[in-house]
């Protein structure tokens, strides 16, 4: 049975790994045929250390005549991207050995002391600039000398990609900027007829930038340049306390690949080492199968024990002594304080769970590929927004059940507690990034959408949901609530409330530590994250593994005869929330190389909404696996 279970479970793997990889474009291929234009366009400036994204005419690069920025759809607004036209003259298939972008060599380009000044801070901040050429973004190939054999090294070297180029780079204290920009594009002939033309389709963009001394230039009155010999021209110094003169050039070199459209992805997507991923993955899942096999077991044995002695003590004789979670049958369905915030955060949760579940499924089959820029963001969005039918729903009949009469008022603290904690923190965060003037600030009027779609549609929607649950038959509960509280017995120390989400987090986080990883990698550090067919697997083993947990704790609280289990439950559900918080500090201490103040508040403010959002989910789904628990089992004693 277990080699049949191993044996399936390997068959989804593959399958999943497949779903990760395969690519359902987000835009139809471009035909280009011999020396049609290749507009090359700029997204933004990035850097890891500062989490501020910039456009890319916030530093004085050479301008277009006329200035067009790209609309945007919503994901591209919230991330920074600003995709504007460059002055770059690319033409399908025809070199370009080196040509001055603007200016003429008598009059190079002329930094002035504050332009100076910003660059070099960039250049301190370790910014990056993307381009991107065909929507394929550009990147810089790193080669690195693996650490095989003496023999083989010399043959053989691994290949990375950085995503995008440096804007420049620190020699001591002094800043070089890169001025000369080496573009080698990659075509894939598509075969046609033969007396047609041949087309080409862009499949590969690298950019190898340089840094070369205005006096090393050599250029003529056309704009064409020569580059000087590796070894002997100095880099092109920027000096931020005075006016620096130096001219932008480019070259472009094509070279034909056996890649064909639809997979020119995979070199940007393959780029962190997918072993580790699948050794984690299966690691986790056998240990989440084995833990909860075992737990499974415990659990239906020591019920069925339970059960069994309680319907047979009452056949004897009442005179036997109660005791476990039999005695508290008269309170255990008696209503929480505060059912309204309860009930509203339950509702949340459902919309997040019903939100990330499909997200998740329509990404794994590669419909959110990054190749559309911000539509994961953009369908995360409006999917929060329309599952506020079920979030209500739910809500409201849970309210209903928890005796609660004020349906209304319950409606508008479900579409406005969790959604607006999130747009008061992201608000704030957002005046901090507008005096940074950075292009990751959401501009006024997408604010201004937002907040419509929030009152517009979630808001009603939410009304609509809780209005039907609310007049929906209540949940059953199995036992009838007793008019006088019961007297709660002085409870163990490891019965603690604290206690129980530093152990109920551990088995769900543990399953899901190293995607989260990868998360953090793909947010913090500008990767693609595009493994979704191993997040959809982990996301599973998250549902299954929370579920469990929580009906372990609710067990054993129930037989330590405390019957407000309720809230208890919500909280401890979502012990590995607690965990994440603590991997984000630690990601944060080791990961990254933050030091300043608006970059460190941005991070913790967001990790704190990543935080927040993962408890309501966790706590969810816990919650309404105990609570079907509770009625199951008070639902087969015999109660008089």
């Amino acid at each position: 049975l277990l080699q049949g279970r191993l044996r399936c479970l390997l068959a989804l793997l593959l399958w999943l790994h497949g779903a990760g990889s395969f690519y359902v474009p987000g835009v139809a291929p471009i035909n280009f045929h011999w020396n049609d234009p290749v507009e090359i366009k700029a997204v933004k400036l990035t850097s890891s250390r500062t989490q501020l994204p910039y456009e890319y005419y916030s530093l004085p690069f050479c301008q277009p005549t006329k200035i067009t920025y790209k609309a945007e759809n919503l994901g591209e607004v919230l991330r920074g991207d600003r995709i504007v036209n460059t002055p770059f003259q690319v033409f399908m298939n025809v070199e370009r050995k080196c040509e001055v972008l603007c200016n003429s060599p008598n009059k190079p380009v002329t930094l002035t002391v504050e332009q100076s000044k910003l660059i070099a801070e960039r250049i301190r901040e370790d910014y990056y600039v993307h381009l991107i050429a065909d929507n394929l973004p550009v990147a810089t190939r790193l080669e690195f000398y693996s650490s095989r054999e003496e023999e083989e090294k010399k043959k053989e070297k691994d290949v990375q990609f950085e995503h995008g180029y440096r804007l420049g780079f620190m020699d001591g204290n002094k800043f070089y900027l890169h001025n000369h920009l080496s573009f080698i594009l990659y075509y894939h002939r598509e075969d046609v007829e033969e007396n047609q033309e041949p087309t080409y389709r862009v499949v590969r963009f690298e950019v190898i930038p340089q840094s070369i001394k205005l006096e090393d230039l050599k250029a003529d009155e056309k704009g064409m340049c020569t580059l000087p010999e590796a070894t002997g021209s100095a880099p092109q110094e920027i000096d931020p306390s005075k006016e620096n003169q130096l001219l932008f050039t480019y070259s472009v070199h094509w070279e034909e690949s056996d890649i064909k459209w639809a997979s020119r992805w995979d070199t940007y997507l393959t780029m962190s080492d997918v072993q580790i991923h699948w050794f984690s993955i299966i690691n986790s899942v056998v240990v989440v199968f084995f833990l909860s096999g075992i737990l499974s077991m415990i659990i239906i044995r020591t019920l069925r024990k339970d059960i069994a002695n309680y319907n047979k003590e009452d056949d004897i004789e009442d005179t036997m002594e109660e005791s476990g979670w039999k005695l508290v049958h008269g309170d255990v369905f008696r209503p929480p304080q505060y059912p309204m915030i309860l009930s509203s955060l339950l509702g949340s949760g459902i919309q997040l769970f019903c939100m990330i579940l499909i997200v998740i499924f329509v990404a794994m089959l590669g419909m959110l590929s990054p190749s559309s820029r911000g539509a994961l963001m953009t369908t995360a969005c409006f999917l929060f927004m329309f599952m506020g039918v079920f979030g209500g729903f739910f809500a409201g009949r849970l309210y209903r059940t928890l005796k609660g009469h004020r349906w209304k008022k319950g409606a508008f603290c479900t579409a406005t507690l969790y959604p607006g904690v999130v747009f008061g923190i992201c608000f704030v965060l957002n005046c901090f990034i507008w005096g940074k003037h950075s292009s990751g600030a959401v501009p006024f009027p997408t604010m201004v959408a937002l907040l419509c779609m929030w009152f517009g549609i979630s808001l009603p929607l939410v009304y609509l949901g809780y209005y039907f649950g609310f007049r929906k038959q209540p949940y059953d509960n199995p036992v009838r609530t007793n008019q006088i509280p019961r007297q709660i017995p002085e409870q163990r120390w490891y019965m603690n409330k604290f206690v129980g989400i530093l152990m109920a987090g551990i088995l769900p986080f543990g399953a899901m530590f190293i995607e989260l990883f990868f998360i953090f990698s793909a947010i913090w550090e500008n990767q693609f994250y595009y493994l979704f067919g191993f997040l959809f697997l982990v996301f599973i083993i998250l549902v299954v593994s929370c579920s469990q947990i929580s009906i372990v704790m609710v067990y054993f609280q129930l037989c330590a005869e405390d019957y407000r289990w309720w809230w208890r439950t919500f909280l401890v559900s979502g012990g590995s929330a607690f965990y994440v918080l603590i991997y984000a500090i630690f990601y944060f201490v080791n990961k990254l190389d933050i030091v300043e103040f608006i970059p460190s508040l941005l991070y913790f403010g967001y990790t704190a909404l990543m935080v927040l959002s993962f408890w309501l989910l966790t706590g969810t789904i816990g919650f309404y696996a105990a609570y079907m628990f509770v009625r199951k089992i008070y639902a087969a004693v015999k109660i008089d």
